[in-house]
């Protein structure tokens, strides 16, 4: 569809002009990239900071004095990151990291008969190329990844899609690679469904993802309502999909491409004989006996699918598509439903239909440009999650009282105001969604999902703003704030611990039933100790300001949450991350929250092992560097490099449990400066984040705002010991 291109054989070589390229904020923290063709409009427009960093390129900053102090440091990093702020006041930053969601994009715009503009086609292939494997050519699930069969195949086809030869060194390399695995029979099952709707796969090869579950009474243990919103949102779409068997139609490329994908004659495979085949680099989380119980009904089911029950289900699947999109601006809860919502609305509605114009424009929502390349990001980005901790670290340092930075720190406060959700969905109770009134989200207000630690972070940086500073005018009423309580509050599960986006609603055994192979805790919501504890400071700090206000639900809440969390710490000291990598990230949020119960190194025996335990991966150099096997194995894995950022959870966490000596705290100190650049930046190192369990994903922000914090709250901490 796209056509061929020439590519040169070095995918290192930059195929667009990157002088032409925009990052444009619009209202409510969208991010789009644009290339400018015209040269009026270059003049017009010229690059900002903001895009030349994130391009890669020289921005305007300076060198700065060399600083003698951590205050002095901070103060020279946040120098450089303010030059990052958008006009409307958060922070812009990619939100990459996973290989498997640019194949989603590919194919899914393929398919649905929507193109690329040709800049961006370009540096989505420049992407992929300088995201190969340097040893074999291959690619993983995620980008510092061993190569599998997922990232391999998925990839391999959408560089084909995209117009790039079957004979450029770099398909041909990979091609290898992918055939030494054993080819595409192998891929986990969220592969194999996308090459089933590129018709590089056969359907019969796929496990059943019936809609007829949709219809279930929703008290069934397991209604998809009740599966965590991510796994359910894609279901919702895959089902629909599968339903129809929904399959691109044949041409030469989708022809070839079989011949491509596959060591043996496609012809000759036999197709349902794959659909348990995973390959050994791709397999994470087995398929239980339960799931192979009841899988062999829905096998046998589709054999013969009741076709009254099966035009039943698909229009309650489509009309839950309708919801999703209508809730979330056709966002959609994350890039993988956004483009299977985007599929589905062009085959029934079709290609020139408003719902097909309106995903068409949101694709952009989820680009990002790189250095390396066009990437697509894990939602529509990080804005508020980003926005919460430098207006934390600015105003606990003591660097927001500065001049020359309250005009940041008042714009911030704007965008948080803005960013507040004021309502319930559109599609509340009938679409399965918890409240959102008084709740903020991950990225932006339009995506419109509560998130626990977003709403918790997002007021814990309102109070800082509004009670801690002289200078911003209190432009979120204590009404509101009340609202962000109350749903905070909401979403406490009887453990005493806090999920993601809603309470737990499905039992636990529900992960015997996870499909996707490659993932962990993906069929339910689980608690987990990053999230409970940004509830605890910020209920803990909210009580303080506003005594009045449900205090005994909240010392209540508080309580359980405490016990919880003392119930999930690892025998040997730490807590297990789940979003960030990995122990030196949530023994860094569970320190800070115990402090504020009144538990520290002095009188609390936890918080002492916690200590201990962070003291012991301590390195010579006076850094941290935990790898993200740490999530994959739930235990302590040494990255080959110290980390900055790693580097600044553990040393945070040691001055919130109020270790009484300095010298580990100087080191880290020390490390953290000795990285920073004349400029004031940091250098991006190894990958910040995580989700279940085995995918890395980026916060490259958090290199700017968690050095600032740390250095200069060290810089009073180490002061204070003296």
């Amino acid at each position: 569809m796209w056509g061929p291109l020439d590519i040169p054989a070095s995918g290192a070589q930059p195929f667009t002009d990157y002088s032409r390229w925009r990052l444009r904020i619009s209202e409510g923290g969208r991010q789009t990239w644009h290339y400018l063709r015209n040269d009026d409009e270059l003049a017009a427009w010229p690059q900002d900071d903001a895009t030349k960093f994130w391009l890669g390129l020289k921005t305007s900053a300076p060198d700065l004095p060399r600083a003698k102090t951590a205050l002095e440091a901070a103060d020279n990093g946040y120098k450089f990151y303010k030059r990052l702020q958008t006009e409307d006041g958060h922070w812009a930053g990619e939100y990459g990291g996973p290989m498997i969601l640019v194949p989603g994009l590919v194919i899914g715009s393929y398919v649905a008969g929507m193109g690329f503009r040709e800049e961006e086609r370009l540096e989505i292939i420049r992407y992929f190329m300088n995201r190969a494997h340097p040893d074999d050519g291959g690619w993983g699930i995620h980008v510092e990844g061993h190569s599998t069969v997922f990232g391999t195949g998925l990839t391999y086809a959408s560089l084909r899609l995209l117009g790039v030869s079957k004979d450029h060194p770099v398909c041909v390399k990979a091609r290898k690679t992918l055939h030494q695995l054993g080819g595409c029979t192998s891929m986990p099952a969220w592969g194999k469904f996308w090459l089933s709707v590129l018709n590089c796969y056969d359907w019969e090869g796929n496990n059943p993802v019936a809609p007829e579950v949709w219809l279930l009474p929703d008290w069934v243990p397991i209604h998809p309502s009740r599966w965590w919103i991510h796994t359910r949102s894609v279901h919702i779409g895959m089902s629909y999909l599968y339903g129809i068997r929904f399959k691109h139609p044949e041409n030469d490329l989708i022809l070839s491409l079989r011949e491509e994908l596959y060591p043996e004659d496609y012809y000759s495979i036999d197709w349902p004989s794959q659909r348990n085949n995973v390959n050994k680099v791709d397999l994470y989380v087995p398929h239980s006996t339960l799931f192979e119980f009841l899988n062999t009904f829905s096998v046998a089911y589709e054999y013969c699918p009741l076709p009254s029950l099966r035009r039943a289900a698909l229009e309650r699947v489509y009309e839950l598509i309708v919801m999703e999109d209508e809730n979330t601006g056709y966002q959609t809860v994350g890039p993988i439903p956004k483009m299977l919502n985007l599929i589905c609305r062009v085959h029934v509605e079709g290609r020139d239909s408003k719902a097909a114009r309106r995903h068409d424009e949101k694709r952009e929502d989820f680009y990002w440009m790189t250095p390396e390349g066009l990437l697509m990001s894990g939602t529509n980005g990080s804005q508020l999650w980003d926005i919460c901790f430098i207006t934390q670290a600015l105003v606990e340092t003591g660097l927001g009282h500065l001049e020359e930075n309250k005009q940041s720190l008042v714009k911030a406060l704007e965008w948080l105001d803005q960013t507040q959700m004021t309502d319930n969905p559109l599609h509340f109770q009938t679409n399965y969604r918890h409240a959102t009134k008084g709740a903020w989200p991950f990225s932006t207000k339009e995506q419109g999902y509560t998130v626990s630690d977003c709403t918790a972070e997002a007021l814990k940086s309102v109070m800082f703003l509004q009670f801690d500073i002289d200078y911003t005018q209190a432009r979120i009423s204590k009404d509101r704030m009340c609202d962000a309580v109350d749903i905070l509050l909401s979403l406490q599960n009887p453990s005493g611990g806090f999920a993601s986006y809603e309470l737990i609603r499905g039992p636990t055994w529900l992960e015997r039933l996870n499909p996707a192979e490659v993932f962990a805790n993906i069929m339910t919501e689980f608690c987990y100790p990053e999230c409970t504890t940004s509830v605890i400071t910020s209920l803990s700090i909210f009580s303080k300001h506003v005594p009045d206000y449900r205090s005994q639900d909240i010392d209540r809440t508080i309580k359980k949450a405490i016990k919880y969390l003392h119930s999930v710490q690892a025998p040997e000291g730490g807590w297990v991350g789940s979003w960030g990598i990995c122990f030196t990230y949530a023994t860094m949020f569970a320190l800070e929250s115990l402090s504020l119960a009144g538990e520290t190194y002095e009188n609390s025996p936890r918080a002492r092992k916690a200590c201990n335990f962070l003291l012991g991966h301590q390195r010579e150099d006076g850094g941290w560097g935990e790898s993200y096997k740490s999530c994959e194995l739930s235990k302590w894995v040494e990255h080959e490099n110290t980390q900055v950022v790693q580097t600044c959870w553990a040393v945070m966490a040691l001055m919130y449990a109020k270790y009484p000596h300095a010298e580990p705290i100087k080191k880290g100190v020390h490390l953290v400066m000795s990285r920073q650049k004349p400029d004031g930046s940091w250098a991006q190192e190894a990958i910040e984040g995580v989700f279940n369990k085995t995918c890395a994903i980026a916060y490259p922000n958090f290199k700017f705002s968690f050095p600032i914090w740390m250095l200069g709250k060290a810089h009073h901490y180490l002061l204070a010991l003296k």
